[in-house]
């Protein structure tokens, strides 16, 4: 099983980037998704969640109408759109398959499969 993130890298602020998430050797679309970032010295915290279906979303306050997360079933991938980006965006980012229903959405612990990390760098 394997989570492989893509798109991170170095934006201006006011920029864009796509985040993809590929996941192989397992079926995830009867999974929700998270993505999660961690800033240097700082917890892991929780950005995005799209529910299996992709009906329901949920966001981070701080990045609430600027981030839009999506899926595509067919393709086992999820997406991060993040447009308007700040530099307190700067983080690694990470998807993750939430397979523990009985915790909550916007923590580590609901999520038992993890991608390797993608890095975002917004500059002032």
């Amino acid at each position: 099983v394997q989570l492989q993130a893509s798109g991170g890298g170095l934006v201006q602020t006011g920029g864009s980037l796509r985040l993809s998430c590929a996941a192989s050797g397992r079926t995830f679309s009867n999974y929700g998704w998270g993505w999660f970032r961690q800033a240097p010295g700082k917890e892991r915290e929780f950005v995005s969640h799209i529910s299996s279906t992709g009906t329901v979303t949920n966001y981070a306050d701080s990045v609430k109408g600027r981030f839009t997360i999506s899926r595509d079933n067919a393709k086992n991938t999820v997406f991060l759109q993040m447009n308007s980006l700040k530099p307190e965006d700067t983080a690694v980012y990470y998807c993750a398959a939430r397979t523990r229903l009985n915790v909550v959405l916007a923590v580590t612990q609901a999520y038992a499969f993890w991608g390797q990390g993608t890095q975002v760098t917004v500059s002032s």
